[in-house]
Protein backbone atom coordinates (compact mmCIF):
# COMPACT_ATOMS: atom_id res chain seq x y z
CA UNK A 1 0.00 0.00 0.00
CA UNK A 2 0.95 3.22 -0.68
CA UNK A 3 -0.70 6.21 2.04
CA UNK A 4 -0.04 9.52 2.07
CA UNK A 5 -1.09 11.62 5.29
CA UNK A 6 -1.72 15.24 5.84
CA UNK A 7 -3.62 17.92 7.67
CA UNK A 8 -3.17 21.10 9.33
CA UNK A 9 -0.01 21.53 11.86
CA UNK A 10 -0.72 20.20 15.39
CA UNK A 11 -3.52 18.12 14.52
CA UNK A 12 -1.15 14.93 14.73
CA UNK A 13 -0.84 13.46 11.82
CA UNK A 14 3.08 12.42 12.76
CA UNK A 15 1.52 10.58 15.12
CA UNK A 16 -0.62 8.41 13.06
CA UNK A 17 2.10 7.90 10.39
CA UNK A 18 4.56 6.55 13.08
CA UNK A 19 1.64 4.07 14.29
CA UNK A 20 0.61 2.87 10.72
CA UNK A 21 3.82 2.57 10.27
CA UNK A 22 4.78 0.24 13.53
CA UNK A 23 0.92 -1.43 12.88
CA UNK A 24 2.08 -2.47 9.68
CA UNK A 25 5.72 -3.72 10.14
CA UNK A 26 4.33 -5.63 13.10
CA UNK A 27 2.42 -7.44 10.93
CA UNK A 28 5.15 -8.36 8.96
CA UNK A 29 4.99 -5.60 5.68
CA UNK A 30 7.79 -4.24 4.58
CA UNK A 31 8.27 -0.54 5.76
CA UNK A 32 9.36 2.46 4.13
CA UNK A 33 7.98 5.59 6.47
CA UNK A 34 9.02 9.21 4.41
CA UNK A 35 8.89 12.21 6.47
CA UNK A 36 8.06 15.07 3.92
CA UNK A 37 7.09 17.70 6.32
CA UNK A 38 9.43 20.50 6.13
CA UNK A 39 9.21 20.14 10.45
CA UNK A 40 10.63 17.27 10.62
CA UNK A 41 9.70 15.06 13.66
CA UNK A 42 8.80 11.15 12.36
CA UNK A 43 12.56 10.21 13.11
CA UNK A 44 11.80 11.23 16.91
CA UNK A 45 8.20 9.88 17.34
CA UNK A 46 9.47 6.54 16.30
CA UNK A 47 12.18 6.71 18.63
CA UNK A 48 15.29 6.34 16.11
CA UNK A 49 17.85 6.76 17.92
CA UNK A 50 19.74 10.59 17.58
CA UNK A 51 17.07 11.75 14.99
CA UNK A 52 18.32 15.40 14.30
CA UNK A 53 21.61 13.39 12.84
CA UNK A 54 19.23 12.39 10.52
CA UNK A 55 20.46 15.01 6.62
CA UNK A 56 17.07 15.79 4.92
CA UNK A 57 17.57 14.75 1.09
CA UNK A 58 16.79 18.32 0.12
CA UNK A 59 19.96 19.58 2.07
CA UNK A 60 22.49 17.09 0.76
CA UNK A 61 23.84 19.31 -1.82
CA UNK A 62 26.77 17.46 -3.25
CA UNK A 63 23.85 14.80 -4.27
CA UNK A 64 21.44 16.84 -5.27
CA UNK A 65 24.50 18.23 -7.64
CA UNK A 66 25.69 14.50 -8.95
CA UNK A 67 22.29 13.49 -9.62
CA UNK A 68 20.99 16.99 -11.46
CA UNK A 69 24.32 18.42 -12.72
CA UNK A 70 23.60 21.64 -11.12
CA UNK A 71 24.24 23.06 -7.45
CA UNK A 72 21.21 24.09 -5.32
CA UNK A 73 20.82 27.94 -5.22
CA UNK A 74 22.90 28.16 -8.49
CA UNK A 75 20.59 30.61 -10.42
CA UNK A 76 20.25 30.27 -14.41
CA UNK A 77 21.81 26.56 -14.32
CA UNK A 78 20.34 23.85 -16.55
CA UNK A 79 19.77 20.45 -14.86
CA UNK A 80 18.26 17.41 -15.43
CA UNK A 81 14.53 16.54 -14.96
CA UNK A 82 14.99 12.72 -14.92
CA UNK A 83 17.43 12.17 -12.17
CA UNK A 84 18.26 8.60 -11.64
CA UNK A 85 16.76 8.21 -7.62
CA UNK A 86 16.57 4.19 -7.81
CA UNK A 87 19.24 3.28 -5.50
CA UNK A 88 18.71 6.05 -3.14
CA UNK A 89 16.00 4.46 -0.77
CA UNK A 90 18.40 1.78 -0.23
CA UNK A 91 21.70 4.48 0.32
CA UNK A 92 20.19 7.09 2.35
CA UNK A 93 17.56 5.32 4.86
CA UNK A 94 17.86 4.82 7.74
CA UNK A 95 16.22 1.36 9.92
CA UNK A 96 14.95 0.86 13.15
CA UNK A 97 12.45 -1.33 14.86
CA UNK A 98 11.83 -3.07 11.33
CA UNK A 99 10.68 -0.06 9.74
CA UNK A 100 12.87 2.12 7.09
CA UNK A 101 12.81 5.98 7.20
CA UNK A 102 13.19 8.62 4.60
CA UNK A 103 13.56 12.22 5.33
CA UNK A 104 13.17 14.81 2.51
CA UNK A 105 12.95 18.17 3.78
CA UNK A 106 11.17 20.67 2.41
CA UNK A 107 9.66 21.69 -0.92
CA UNK A 108 10.26 25.28 -1.76
CA UNK A 109 7.00 26.92 -3.29
CA UNK A 110 6.38 29.28 -5.91
CA UNK A 111 8.26 32.70 -5.49
CA UNK A 112 11.33 31.00 -3.64
CA UNK A 113 12.89 28.58 -6.12
CA UNK A 114 10.65 26.07 -6.52
CA UNK A 115 11.86 25.15 -9.92
CA UNK A 116 15.58 24.25 -8.98
CA UNK A 117 17.19 21.35 -8.58
CA UNK A 118 16.20 20.19 -5.25
CA UNK A 119 12.78 20.02 -5.60
CA UNK A 120 13.70 17.99 -8.74
CA UNK A 121 15.30 15.33 -7.45
CA UNK A 122 12.66 15.53 -4.22
CA UNK A 123 10.05 14.90 -7.02
CA UNK A 124 11.64 12.11 -8.97
CA UNK A 125 12.23 10.22 -5.66
CA UNK A 126 8.48 10.70 -4.89
CA UNK A 127 7.21 9.13 -8.17
CA UNK A 128 9.96 6.27 -7.79
CA UNK A 129 8.64 5.60 -4.07
CA UNK A 130 4.97 5.45 -4.96
CA UNK A 131 5.28 3.91 -8.40
CA UNK A 132 8.20 1.45 -8.49
CA UNK A 133 8.51 0.56 -4.93
CA UNK A 134 6.88 -3.17 -3.55
CA UNK A 135 6.26 -2.50 -0.05
CA UNK A 136 4.30 -0.51 2.15
CA UNK A 137 5.10 3.55 1.72
CA UNK A 138 3.97 5.98 4.41
CA UNK A 139 4.28 9.85 3.51
CA UNK A 140 3.93 11.99 6.22
CA UNK A 141 3.01 15.46 4.35
CA UNK A 142 2.91 19.09 5.48
CA UNK A 143 -0.48 20.76 5.32
CA UNK A 144 -1.11 20.57 1.65
CA UNK A 145 0.00 17.95 -1.15
CA UNK A 146 3.11 19.56 -2.51
CA UNK A 147 4.76 16.09 -2.73
CA UNK A 148 2.55 14.98 -4.82
CA UNK A 149 2.10 15.18 -8.91
CA UNK A 150 -0.85 13.97 -11.34
CA UNK A 151 1.96 11.38 -12.70
CA UNK A 152 2.22 10.06 -8.83
CA UNK A 153 -1.58 10.64 -7.51
CA UNK A 154 -3.00 7.63 -9.05
CA UNK A 155 -0.24 5.12 -7.61
CA UNK A 156 -1.70 6.80 -3.74
CA UNK A 157 -4.21 3.79 -2.19
CA UNK A 158 -5.03 6.19 0.49
CA UNK A 159 -4.89 9.70 1.18
CA UNK A 160 -5.45 10.20 4.87
CA UNK A 161 -6.43 13.45 6.09
CA UNK A 162 -6.43 14.35 9.66
CA UNK A 163 -8.62 16.48 11.73
CA UNK A 164 -9.49 17.28 15.25
CA UNK A 165 -12.62 19.05 16.54
CA UNK A 166 -12.32 22.50 15.35
CA UNK A 167 -13.16 25.04 12.23
CA UNK A 168 -9.47 25.50 11.01
CA UNK A 169 -9.03 21.91 11.04
CA UNK A 170 -12.24 21.47 9.50
CA UNK A 171 -11.28 23.97 6.54
CA UNK A 172 -7.70 23.00 5.78
CA UNK A 173 -9.49 19.34 5.35
CA UNK A 174 -11.69 20.54 2.31
CA UNK A 175 -8.69 22.80 1.51
CA UNK A 176 -6.61 19.37 0.69
CA UNK A 177 -9.16 17.55 -0.28
CA UNK A 178 -9.56 20.39 -3.42
CA UNK A 179 -6.07 20.28 -3.89
CA UNK A 180 -6.01 16.62 -3.83
CA UNK A 181 -9.00 16.34 -6.73
CA UNK A 182 -7.43 18.81 -8.58
CA UNK A 183 -4.46 15.77 -9.34
CA UNK A 184 -6.91 13.32 -9.79
CA UNK A 185 -6.42 11.71 -6.13
CA UNK A 186 -9.92 10.23 -5.49
CA UNK A 187 -9.44 7.78 -2.47
CA UNK A 188 -9.50 10.34 0.56
CA UNK A 189 -10.25 9.60 4.04
CA UNK A 190 -10.32 10.90 6.87
CA UNK A 191 -9.50 10.36 11.15
CA UNK A 192 -10.82 12.51 13.70
CA UNK A 193 -8.17 13.08 15.96
CA UNK A 194 -7.73 14.07 19.86
CA UNK A 195 -11.47 13.28 20.13
CA UNK A 196 -12.83 14.21 23.69
CA UNK A 197 -15.98 13.25 23.95
CA UNK A 198 -19.22 11.98 21.61
CA UNK A 199 -19.74 15.80 20.78
CA UNK A 200 -16.44 15.76 19.44
CA UNK A 201 -17.15 13.34 17.34
CA UNK A 202 -20.84 14.29 16.15
CA UNK A 203 -19.57 17.18 15.57
CA UNK A 204 -16.62 16.20 12.97
CA UNK A 205 -19.18 13.69 12.16
CA UNK A 206 -21.73 16.95 10.55
CA UNK A 207 -19.10 18.76 9.59
CA UNK A 208 -17.65 16.32 7.12
CA UNK A 209 -20.54 14.93 5.62
CA UNK A 210 -18.73 14.48 2.39
CA UNK A 211 -16.19 12.24 4.01
CA UNK A 212 -15.05 8.81 4.24
CA UNK A 213 -14.45 9.02 7.73
CA UNK A 214 -12.42 5.83 9.11
CA UNK A 215 -11.28 6.27 12.41
CA UNK A 216 -11.74 8.37 15.75
CA UNK A 217 -8.53 8.19 18.04
CA UNK A 218 -9.17 9.87 21.55
CA UNK A 219 -6.90 12.46 23.32
CA UNK A 220 -4.75 11.04 25.77
CA UNK A 221 -2.95 13.41 28.03
CA UNK A 222 0.17 10.74 28.00
CA UNK A 223 0.96 12.16 24.63
CA UNK A 224 1.94 15.13 25.44
CA UNK A 225 3.74 13.89 28.65
CA UNK A 226 5.95 11.89 26.77
CA UNK A 227 6.69 14.56 24.44
CA UNK A 228 7.39 17.45 26.80
CA UNK A 229 9.91 14.02 28.28
CA UNK A 230 11.16 13.54 24.87
CA UNK A 231 9.71 10.46 24.87
CA UNK A 232 8.60 8.05 21.43
CA UNK A 233 5.38 9.20 21.09
CA UNK A 234 4.46 5.89 18.98
CA UNK A 235 5.05 3.81 22.17
CA UNK A 236 3.15 6.29 24.83
CA UNK A 237 -0.49 5.56 24.73
CA UNK A 238 -2.01 2.37 24.77
CA UNK A 239 -5.23 3.64 23.72
CA UNK A 240 -3.84 5.63 20.81
CA UNK A 241 -2.49 2.67 19.37
CA UNK A 242 -5.52 0.64 19.86
CA UNK A 243 -7.88 2.97 17.90
CA UNK A 244 -5.06 3.62 15.17
CA UNK A 245 -5.07 -0.77 14.96
CA UNK A 246 -8.50 -0.12 13.55
CA UNK A 247 -7.47 2.08 10.58
CA UNK A 248 -4.66 0.37 9.88
CA UNK A 249 -7.45 -2.87 9.52
CA UNK A 250 -9.83 -0.53 7.20
CA UNK A 251 -7.08 0.68 5.52
CA UNK A 252 -6.11 -3.14 4.81
CA UNK A 253 -10.15 -3.94 3.84
CA UNK A 254 -10.05 -1.28 1.07
CA UNK A 255 -6.71 -2.62 -0.21
CA UNK A 256 -8.49 -5.88 -0.94
CA UNK A 257 -11.47 -4.19 -2.01
CA UNK A 258 -8.91 -2.04 -4.77
CA UNK A 259 -7.39 -5.59 -5.80
CA UNK A 260 -11.15 -7.36 -6.36
CA UNK A 261 -11.89 -4.22 -8.67
CA UNK A 262 -9.05 -4.69 -10.21
CA UNK A 263 -9.35 -8.23 -11.00
CA UNK A 264 -12.87 -7.78 -11.80
CA UNK A 265 -12.18 -5.24 -14.90
CA UNK A 266 -8.99 -6.94 -16.13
Amino acid sequence: MKIAISGKGGVGKTTLAALLSRAFAESGYSVLAIDADPNAGLAATLGFPHPEKITPISEMSALIEERTGARPGQVGAFFKLNPRVDDLPDRYSVQYNGIRLMVMGGVKRGGSGCYCPENTLLASLITHLLLARDEVVVIDMEAGIEHLGRGTARAVDKLLIVVEPGRRSIETAFRIDRLARDIGLRNIAVIGNKIRSQSDKEFLISSLTDFELIGFIPYDRALVDADLANRPLADSSQQVIAEVKNVYHALLSTAGKLAERGKQVS
